[in-house]
């Protein structure tokens, strides 16, 4: 690896107009290709410190040896050349968005003399049309046996046609109609193309004429008497009916648009876009990739506070996505006009995508993207014509984008989760654990804390536990920090402390750790456990949310316990940096490792468990505020007073002497509450 430093352009040598930089290793392959406004100021951020880096970002700039630019006319054009730069060196640190292999599709070998319909997975073919994705394979399936009754098109693979054309007879299909059987001769190629054409065009989203063309034909055969066919095409009208309804209106203008939406967070994002045609959701496609370069950021998308790296994720997503669209669908053009010249074909048997379909007229997005007004420009170079790129604010087109983000938000979720999810994804996770941190064995016990406050007060802290990489609820812990309680200020140090000393106090007497209420008789900790019951044994890997700070308060109460036999680290959040007790250094995980999101798991939860007890005890506070000023009363008595009438303006209207009446309340102490609450009126 290089240091970036050796590679460094000299002091004023960038140039600050637009352009777009390759970084290259040392065998002179591409490893990212980025675009800026202006190439000094950009370029600049790599050379400052590494450790201000994001972990990708860093990890890139050691890869390379050497920056080259290209200075272009107009923002416009680096986007272009970006775009085309990304697909000619296909660069290992640029995010790429490729067609997921994953969902199922519907296909069409539009190639072959005999076109057939098919359900398929995996990578984009030349001379095949695909329709979706969609999101179960039996939607697939059902789908297409429904289609067979209006367009029966061939479906068999090529070793069933082969065979039964031998065989002179067709197939279980061909006998149920719902084959035109062209292996026996029933119809011919072209009556068989003509078929394939109306269930292109069907699939495209050109139903109208298809419903209008079965009606008309079913009334004919009435009037005719034929009762039969007109049985048949009543049967197949509700055929298609039924595909239809499986595609929900949800834009009641019949609006074609896509939405496009993100959520993040330090590493990865995750990213699902809705084809919107007609109204209708005509298709569903989402990615999780890997952030890098200028996509990077430190930040997590939460409701209301959008990543800031959102913008640049959008722009390099619209004209990297559209344009490979585009793209495919000049090649399925000119594969078309290809079959025409070799057969001879007078005109094309179906119209293939046009630019102007797989980029639509309106394409909404939760934020704008960075430099908007250049991404719209090359979105309708591509199309053809112009292009509305807008956030939705209200309405129909509002709800669906929040639909669109809670799927992104679930992906994310889903694909951290299937990382642990299996046996062995765990096993490799917990192996990776142990060989970084070098323990004996395996930590099939891992307990994580976090601390949760607003500016130092309602200082709450969580313990969560995992066993064997899976989430131990019933051995969930939660507490209210007493030393930082009410004095207004933020020490996650000393609060770490605290827990520590709570959670290992009994460690070496019993080995059932449980959080010590005796040293805080005047008040007890609530739901220490949601089953209320003590820990069954220790861990094997005990973590602190944060960094070097953390890590050694927590060391010196492991120190003054005398805990010898649980390891002890800190998951800081910005650089997800492993630290060590008494090492300068952190440990480091690759990005894609299994014990790294293993880890990360493991502290989202304890954040997750901890600001919830934190708006828990927010919420409880603010219920009696009004008590708060009074002296001599704490949380105890506080909730006793509340839990006695119900509510403080219950207990406002209250006397001394049924205040008086309260469990551990006095005469005197009454007094003192009816007085803190009714501060204008005569000493009683």
């Amino acid at each position: 690896m290089a240091d970036p430093i050796s590679y460094r352009p000299a002091a004023g040598s960038i140039p600050t107009e637009p352009g777009v930089y390759k970084f290259r290793d040392d065998n002179r392959r591409v490893v990212y290709v980025g675009k800026a406004k202006n190439l000094r100021a950009r370029l600049s951020n790599y050379f400052q410190d590494v450790t201000a880096l994001h972990p990708r970002t860093r990890q890139m700039v050691f890869t390379a040896s050497s920056v080259e630019w290209t200075v272009v006319a107009s923002e416009v054009e680096a986007l272009q050349l970006e775009y085309t730069w990304i697909k000619k060196f296909d660069p290992r640190f640029n995010v790429k968005y490729r067609d997921d292999k994953t969902y199922p599709m519907l296909a069409v070998s539009t190639g072959e003399d005999i076109p057939r319909a098919f359900f398929y997975r995996g990578p984009r073919r030349r001379g095949v049309r695909y329709f979706g994705p969609y999101s179960h394979a039996w939607a697939v399936r059902e789908t297409l046996d429904l289609l067979l009754r209006v367009f029966p098109v061939r479906t068999c693979s090529k070793g069933v046609y082969n065979r039964h054309e031998k065989l002179g007879r067709p197939c279980l299909l061909g006998y149920i109609d719902k084959c035109s059987a062209p292996c026996v001769g029933r119809v011919s190629p072209v009556e068989h193309r003509e078929i394939v054409d109306g269930f292109l065009s069907f699939m495209s989203g050109h139903t109208t004429q298809v419903e209008r063309q079965l009606t008309r034909e079913m009334e004919q055969a009435a009037e005719e008497l034929e009762f039969e066919r007109a049985a048949r095409l009543r049967d197949d009208l509700g055929a298609i009916h039924k595909v239809m309804e499986r595609q929900a209106v949800v834009l009641g203008d019949g609006t074609d648009a896509d939405l496009v939406a993100f959520h993040t967070d330090e590493l990865e994002a995750a990213v699902q876009i809705f084809h919107v045609r007609g109204g209708r959701i005509r298709g569903q496609r989402g990615w999780v990739v890997e952030k890098a370069g200028d996509q990077a950021s430190d930040h997590t998308s939460r409701d209301g506070e959008p990543d800031p790296a959102l913008p640049m994720l959008l722009q390099n997503f619209l004209v990297q996505f559209y344009g490979d669209a585009v793209e495919r669908a000049r090649a399925e053009d000119r594969d078309e006009q290809d079959r025409v010249r070799r057969r001879g074909v007078d005109q094309l048997s179906h119209r293939p995508p046009k630019p102007g379909d797989v980029v639509p007229r309106e394409i909404l997005v939760q934020v704008m993207p960075d430099e908007a007004d250049e991404v719209t420009e090359v979105l309708a170079e591509m199309r053809g014509a112009g292009v509305d790129l807008r956030v939705p604010q209200r309405g129909d087109k509002r709800a669906l984008m929040e639909t669109v983000e809670r799927n992104a938000k679930d992906a994310l979720r889903q694909h951290k989760l299937k990382r642990v999810g299996d046996l062995t994804a765990r096993s490799a996770a917990l192996q990776d654990i142990q060989e970084a941190l070098g323990l004996d064995d395996a930590p099939l016990r891992i307990e994580c804390t976090d601390i949760s406050h607003i500016q130092g007060t309602d200082v709450v802290a969580s313990l969560v536990v995992f066993e064997d990489g899976l989430p131990r609820k019933a051995d969930y812990r939660r507490y209210r920090v007493k030393e930082a309680a009410g004095d207004g200020r933020s020490d996650d140090v000393a609060s770490i402390a605290e827990i520590t000393r709570r959670r290992f106090l009994r460690h070496n007497q019993d080995k059932l750790a449980v959080p010590d209420e005796t040293e805080f008789p005047d008040e007890q900790v609530e739901e220490m456990s949601t089953d209320h019951r003590r820990f069954a044994y220790p861990p094997n890997l005990f973590i602190v949310d944060g960094g070097l700070p953390q890590v050694n308060a927590a060391q010196k109460v492991f120190d003054e316990l005398g805990i010898v036999d649980v390891t002890l680290v800190g998951l800081a959040k910005r650089l997800e940096e492993i630290w060590v007790p008494g090492e300068e250094d952190p440990v480091i995980l690759p990005r894609n490792s299994q014990g790294l999101f293993l880890l990360q798991q493991i502290r989202d939860e304890a954040h997750r468990f901890a600001i919830t007890y934190h708006r828990q005890q927010r919420s409880k506070r603010m219920r009696v505020s009004e008590l708060d000023a009074i002296p001599g009363l704490g949380a105890t008595r506080r909730n006793e007073l509340v839990k006695h009438f119900g509510s403080v303006k219950k207990l406002r209207q209250a006397s001394v002497e049924e205040i008086a009446e309260v469990r551990g309340f006095g005469p005197k102490l009454a007094a003192t509450v009816h007085k803190g609450l009714h501060p204008d009126s005569p000493d009683v």
